[in-house]
């Protein structure tokens, strides 16, 4: 590692034995940098880390699991307003505390994965952090600047006892190889497992294929770019009031995105362009980014594109008959369309079409890419063991069945199990998929349309058929600031336009410094750009102590070379 290179030069001076006079003097000042080599070496171990990186010490799985003493778990989670999900989470916390009645679950709910972070952060240096977490792998990375502030699974998962399908679990828990490995995989940090998938999505584009149709498009296969934007400014003309041809309204908004980080990252993907790498390098400012934030900004231009920041939720445009096509995460399929459960504008401004669930554009049909993403669980380091494995008991309880094919029927959803994915009971729920015409034709009751809805059932089956076609970005310590500033790129972009500023080379370029700035991506490993330079912060503790040490043994040599070279000039002046 860089710092360990820059530490053996420093130490390659103190190797000289030849600064004294004479065969005696030569032999103990030899002896004397020997001594001195010999307590370097003893501290170099305290360096030979990178500047500011913490250790995450492997977990030492206890023996047992103590049921006799009781324990207070926390497990923070988001469930985005859907009540369902705050039934099954409490549902799951109930069954599991019959299981365990040693061990209480305090559930803390968020509707905002950004405040869990936030608030974790927080209680990281008051020493207050929950057992379990919700969250991201790009979150747990920040987390773990801390030192042993999430807990390593590697050994938990593999533990005979107490892992995944262990003997002395007392439920039934998928084992390891049931888990979907692309899923798994994605709690990886540095090859170390820090958290396990609970939920898994990727983006869909909700398509009013009504009005493609309409337009005199057939939607294709699969759908493109340049496909989504040709239509999207078509559905642009107008009436003579000033109305849409396509809709009659005053309002269209063919093209709505609603995360443009993903926008950028999956575009970059798809383009095999740069976005960052398994080192932390940002390789996010490059001529790929400069040709779609050009892109955006031509369609920002006639209106036929926009964004969630900037016009509102996509769901509230499709349902009223204002757009064509809405990305968004398949997790919110029960908000797209004429019949959504989770309708939530006027219902006198809703049109009726068929919503058709298709993968999101792309840029080579054959070579379909999409992201991975959804909720995972990790587990807090606490000073007893016995919390720890309290929480990682709990934790595998939210990967059995009952629990991951019941939040899973509450949105677009994928379970991460292979176990629960090929249960019969998730079987049959997909098999009673109620379509688009039965619905439109009154046919199906509230129950059923609630339950068996065509997009949310669509749309997992979307992640299911494409799950080798997903991807996940890397993870560092930044990495959730370079994800904001990818979608700040197009969101800053949009606006320009609208403000009527040109948005040419000298504007991205500009931008790019803005979002460096903004984001303080100069100062993450890497940097934002070959001349950037990394920021290391103050010297950690180790670094001083042989810095200290370094400056002793100099002093040391000095006091010895003088002390050698009093003695020869005494004996000089017999």
């Amino acid at each position: 590692m860089k710092t360990a290179a820059k530490t053996s030069r420093v130490l390659t001076p103190l190797g000289l034995s030849g600064t004294g006079s004479g065969k005696r003097s030569g032999s103990r000042l030899t002896g004397i940098s020997a001594a001195m080599l010999i307590l370097l070496f003893a501290v170099l171990p305290l360096f030979s880390g990178c500047h500011g990186a913490k250790s995450s010490k492997a977990f030492e799985v206890p023996e047992s699991f103590d049921e006799t003493k009781a324990r207070e778990i926390t497990f923070w989670a988001k469930n985005d307003t859907n009540v369902n999900q705050t039934r099954i989470y409490q549902q799951a916390i109930a069954d599991f505390q019959a299981i365990y009645p040693n061990i209480t679950v305090n559930l803390r709910l968020y509707t905002d994965y950004g405040r869990i972070y936030n608030d974790v952060i927080t209680n990281i240096a008051t020493g207050t952090t929950p057992n379990v977490c919700i969250t991201y792998p790009d979150h747990i990375a920040t987390y773990l600047s801390g030192e042993n502030v999430v807990v390593p699974l590697n050994d938990l998962m593999r533990d005979s006892r107490l892992g995944f399908a262990g003997s002395d679990v007392k439920f039934d828990a998928p084992a390891l190889d049931e888990i979907v490995p692309e899923f798994l995989d994605e709690g990886k940090i540095n090859g170390v497992q820090y958290a396990i998938p609970y939920m898994r999505s990727t983006e869909a584009c909700y398509v009013n294929k009504t009005f493609v149709e309409k337009l005199g498009y057939t939607l294709p296969e699969t759908l493109t770019w340049d496909f989504v934007f040709e239509v999207s400014e078509a559905a642009m003309k107008k009436n003579a009031d000033g109305t849409f041809a396509l809709n009659g309204q005053k309002v269209m908004i063919p093209f709505i995105y609603k995360s443009t980080d993903n926008m950028m990252i999956q575009r970059l993907k798809q383009k095999h362009a740069g976005y960052s790498d398994e080192n932390g390098s940002i390789l996010l400012f490059n001529d790929a980014t400069e040709e779609i934030l050009n892109e955006v900004a031509s369609h920002t231009a006639t209106g036929a594109f926009s964004t969630f920041k900037i016009s509102s939720y996509p769901a509230h445009f499709l349902n009223a008959g204002q757009c064509i096509f809405a990305v968004d995460s398949t997790a919110g399929a029960t908000w797209m369309g004429t019949y959504a459960p989770l309708l939530d504008i006027p219902e006198n401004q809703i049109v009726d079409f068929e919503t058709v669930v298709m993968p999101i554009p792309q840029e080579e049909p054959e070579n379909p890419v999409m992201i991975s993403q959804g909720p995972s669980v990790c587990i807090f380091n606490k000073e007893d063991p016995q919390d720890v494995i309290a929480s990682w008991l709990f934790v595998q309880y939210l990967l059995t069945n009952k629990v991951q094919i019941a939040y899973s029927e509450t949105e677009g959803y994928v379970p991460v199990t292979e176990k629960a994915q090929q249960d019969s009971e998730y079987l049959e729920y997909l098999s009673k998929r109620v379509s688009y015409e039965d619905l439109a034709a009154g046919k199906v009751s509230e129950a059923d349309k609630n339950a068996y809805y065509y997009v949310k059932l669509d749309a997992a089956k979307l992640l299911m058929d494409h799950t080798s076609d997903t991807f996940v970005t890397p993870v560092f310590n930044g990495s959730a600031s370079l994800r904001d500033a990818a979608g700040q790129l197009i969101e800053e972009t949009a606006k320009g336009v609208r403000r009527k500023k040109t948005v040419d080379h000298a504007f991205i370029e500009k931008l790019y410094d803005d979002v460096t700035s903004l984001y303080r991506l100069d100062q993450l490993k890497g940097g934002s750009t070959a001349d950037m330079k990394k920021d290391l912060g103050p010297l950690p503790k180790a670094a001083k102590i042989l810095l200290f040490c370094i400056a002793a043994v100099w002093v040391l040599l000095g006091v010895w070379n003088l002390r050698v070279w009093l003695k020869k000039r005494a004996a000089e002046n017999k």
